[in-house]
């Protein structure tokens, strides 16, 4: 560990113990009717420095997952992109990225017919040309990297347009019987299939046309971090509160899952998340992270349980990787998820991986665009990408309800 970071660790913890010290003073305040301002000053100058470590916080909480999920992904995505369905099983790698690289930079009538002859052409009406594998796979790395909800949810690849995984409706209940006894059949076991269409999806970026003439200019690199840029932001917000209808299913939005109350009519409470991680089964909650936006992240570092005790912990340990906690449960940032408010859900928690599945299409279509913004001197790039997502076992999270 660097000692960028160790320093870095140290000081959050100086700052939270300042944090409490402060924001202890203003609630006895509060409660003599004092005024606050000048405590609600100090704690605002505070808060905004522990929110400058949590983008390091955010990093840790996740590191470990996104590794996990990258190098399943690229192993599946190898396996994928060399099928003999795959459109690439007779491209010789280097010659399909450098016929890709001139067809960005040049357009058709700037490839030979060696060139045109190794490219693969997307097999949809928009045309284009299909990505090289290891062009998708570092979009998908880096899609990943930044995405919230794809850290703690489970990603599958598939080159279909949906898949299909079981679910299961019920369960066994086990029964007593003597050694003589008669062994009657036990019902509820039922299992069914659970279709996750993979919703398409699209990405716009502008690059100049002198950048495209200079040589050294990277654009490979421009395309895949605004592409990523895009498509994370665009499946960020399908993942949380998605309605189905032409893109993914948000786990939000889900009416399988459950919800509790806060017992507050617009606010969150220490009572509420303790209820609330009380009502996901602990073989769900063993596994559990919090999911919530910045906003309520604030809220919810004054709260403090009936023993005094605040229910946000500064984490980021020297030892064990541990990271900031609420109730000892690590969190994940979602800019997506509603704030506090009235009849407002701006919690869930449970174990997201065996909760939500997120299918990613494999095939990624490029088209160059020469003609839209021309009179801009800029060449237009559409990607296009294919990604579902859906509640596969609703009883793994549940929601924290702003209510009484």
């Amino acid at each position: 560990m660097s000692e960028d970071i160790k320093n870095a660790i140290q000081d959050l913890g100086q700052t939270f113990n300042e944090f409490k010290k402060v924001n202890d003073e203003r609630l006895e305040q509060i409660e003599k009717g004092d005024s606050t301002v000048a405590n609600d000053e100090k704690l605002a100058k505070i808060e905004a420095k522990m929110d400058s470590y949590e983008e390091m916080n955010q990093k840790l909480t996740t590191a470990e997952a996104n590794a996990e999920q990258i190098k399943e992904q690229v192993s599946k995505i190898q396996t994928m992109v060399t099928r003999p369905d795959s459109g690439f099983e007779s491209k010789q790698v280097d010659e399909y990225l450098n016929a890709f690289d001139t067809y960005c930079r040049k357009g058709l009538e700037g490839l030979d017919v060696a060139e045109k002859k190794a490219l693969t052409v997307s097999n949809d009406s928009t045309g284009g040309y299909l990505a090289p594998p290891e062009y998708v796979r570092e979009l998908l790395k880096t899609i990943t990297e930044i995405s919230p909800i794809r850290s703690i949810a489970r990603v599958r690849s598939t080159g279909a347009r949906s898949i299909q995984v079981p679910k299961r409706d019920g369960q066994f209940a086990a029964q007593w019987v003597s050694e003589s006894g008669t062994r009657s059949e036990t019902t509820g076991w039922t299992v069914g299939l659970e279709e996750i269409p993979a919703h398409e999806m699209y990405a716009l970026v502008d690059i100049s046309e002198q950048d495209l003439e200079d040589t050294v200019f990277d654009l490979e690199a421009e395309m895949q971090s605004e592409f990523a840029e895009q498509f994370a932001k665009a499946e960020g917000t399908a993942f949380v509160s998605g309605n189905s209808v032409g893109k993914p299913h948000g786990f939000m939005d889900h009416s399988g899952v459950t919800h509790i109350n806060s017992g507050d009519a617009d606010q969150v409470t220490a009572d509420g998340l303790i209820s609330l991680v009380h009502n996901v089964k602990s073989d769900y909650s063993r596994n559990g992270t919090f999911v919530f936006n910045r906003t309520t992240l604030a809220a919810i570092r004054k709260l403090k349980d009936t023993a005094g005790q605040y229910v946000f912990q500064a984490g980021m340990s020297l030892q064990g990787g541990v990271t900031n906690t609420v109730l000892g449960m690590p969190y994940v940032e979602a800019t997506d998820m509603p704030s506090e408010g009235a009849n407002t859900f701006p919690v869930a928690y449970g174990d997201f991986r065996r909760a939500y599945m997120i299918v990613d299409r494999v095939n990624l279509a490029v088209l160059r665009d020469p003609f839209t913004q021309a009179t801009t001197g800029n060449v237009r790039y559409i990607a296009r990408k294919r990604v579902g997502g859906q509640i596969v076992q609703a009883e793994a999270i549940s929601k924290l309800k702003c209510s009484t």
